[in-house]
């Protein structure tokens, strides 16, 4: 029997290993998705993605145009508003912005930083559909999605390390680059937009409860979100569902239907 030892894995495992078994013991106190009960896993704490949501929003202010147009920043600071005066979010630093870009977008950052891009506003038609859509973005502030997801990406980057570690002290060694490249495939079709999918559709959740709480009609949001698949078609977007960041637009037209008693329960009309 050979008694000398020889590690099996480099100095670079040993320390990526250590990092992780750090991660997974951090993990351990993960949090709970405020109106689904959804456990999530987040290394980053709340001050951490606000600081970075206030960083990324005054960049932005700073290279892309915002919109000077009277009616558009009317509704939206006033839907903005109220659903911010639903939405829990401690420390929020709430501003909305609207952004003069055809694009057909809106986002929110953490600490309460709002983005509205014009080219949605034609889609949204009025406040009930800007609603819609102001929702679903605060959901994911809210949520914490951001920070989960770069926890995510955190995980996927070590178990990428460890893996090719492994491999590059194996027999397997000259597959290395090709094995390297099947975890990026697998991770990012079979974890990361899996994942972006599940959030996107807790967005949609939440979103349509904020909406509602906040005095607009739930049922507007299937109606904004057939006008939005409408929109898809006439830009030819037909992505497979399954290289999708978000659910295909019937799921999530057939899922807000089935959500829409449990958001018309709290439904609050407002003068």
């Amino acid at each position: 029997m050979n008694t000398d030892f020889k590690p099996v894995f480099p100095a670079r495992f040993a320390a990526w290993l250590v990092v992780l078994v750090s991660i997974l013991g951090l993990s351990t106190g993960c949090q709970t998705v405020q109106e689904t009960g959804r456990r999530q896993i987040n290394i980053f704490s709340p001050s951490d993605e606000m600081q970075l949501g206030l960083t990324s929003f005054t960049q932005m202010k700073k290279e892309v145009p915002i919109s000077r147009d009277p009616k558009a920043n009317e509704m939206v600071q006033k839907v903005g508003k109220r659903i911010a005066a639903v939405a829990n979010l401690p420390g929020a630093q709430w501003e909305f912005v609207v952004f003069d870009s055809k694009e057909a977008n809106a986002f929110c950052l953490p600490g309460g930083k709002v983005g509205v891009y014009t080219g949605i506003l034609p889609i949204c038609r009025d406040e009930a559909g800007l609603a819609t859509v102001m929702g679903h973005e605060v959901a994911h502030a809210v949520a914490r999605h951001g920070g989960e997801r770069m926890t995510a990406a955190v995980g996927l980057q070590l178990g990428g390390e460890l893996a090719s570690a492994a491999v590059d002290q194996s027999k397997y060694a000259k597959y290395g680059p090709y094995i390297r490249n099947a975890w990026g495939v697998g991770a990012q079709l079979g974890v990361a937009l899996p994942h972006s999918r599940m959030q996107e559709s807790e967005a949609d959740e939440i979103g349509l409860l904020y909406m509602a709480r906040a005095g607009y009609p739930p049922s507007a949001a299937v109606g904004f979100w057939q006008r939005f698949a409408e929109y898809n078609k006439a830009q030819g977007n037909d992505t497979p569902w399954f290289l999708r960041t978000h659910p295909t637009d019937d799921q999530r037209i057939a899922r807000l239907k089935e959500l829409q008693v449990k958001a018309e329960a709290q439904y609050k009309p407002q003068p």
